[in-house]
């Protein structure tokens, strides 16, 4: 149960929002789980160096609201299971067997990165560093991109979120850790489907 406040109501004592349990799943949002459960947020950092920048209220407020607990696993390079179970278990809800997996970073170059020409390439680094997010600048810089030509894409992280909704609209995309700390993100439009990217 989670620590929200309850109220008196004619005499009865009544749960709030907060104090209704919130199953977490692959697809909660880590935004509404530390909301809920908010030590959890030491249990994250203490399973990947990477979710340490939960602690920045800036990106708690934007990523937080759009990334799932699935994308956070990518994102910390952790199995979707041991994230899940583990939060789970802090949280003292049941454990669940198993969770599918869903990898975006690969060693495996796709030939439509191999056979593209780099348009333009956006160092997100500095904006995430001073607590902005880049999703409504790379989704602008996508609506303008030449068909069969690549977007390069650089983050400290795996952009999950962004990548997620990229692909929703018709893009392609492919990930890969090139050091610590630096991501490189491909976008393409598919050949299948080419729509406009709309904010």
């Amino acid at each position: 149960m989670s620590s929200g406040s309850s109220l008196m109501l004619d005499g009865n004592l009544v749960m709030t929002d907060k104090d209704a349990e919130l199953p977490i799943t692959p697809e909660t949002k880590v935004g509404a789980m530390l909301e809920h459960y908010p030590q959890l947020e030491e249990v994250l950092i203490n399973m990947a160096r990477a979710f340490s920048r939960l602690k920045n209220p800036i990106l708690r407020k934007t990523v937080g609201k759009v990334a799932t607990l699935r994308q956070v696993a990518q994102l910390g390079k952790i199995p979707l299971g041991t994230l899940i179970n583990d939060l789970r278990a802090a949280a003292g809800q049941e454990k669940k067997l198993d969770f599918a997996e869903e990898g975006t970073l690969s060693n495996e170059r796709p030939e439509w990165v191999k056979s593209s020409p780099v348009a333009r390439t956006f160092d997100a680094r500095p904006m995430i560093e001073s607590g902005e997010h880049p999703m409504t600048q790379v989704l602008k810089d996508l609506n303008e991109l030449p068909d069969g030509q690549l977007y390069e894409l650089i983050t400290p992280f795996i952009p999950a979120p962004l990548v997620d909704k990229a692909r929703a609209r018709g893009f392609l995309a492919w990930s890969w850790e090139e050091k610590p700390e630096i991501v490189k993100t491909y976008f393409v439009r598919s050949r299948v489907s080419i729509r406009k990217i709309s904010q």
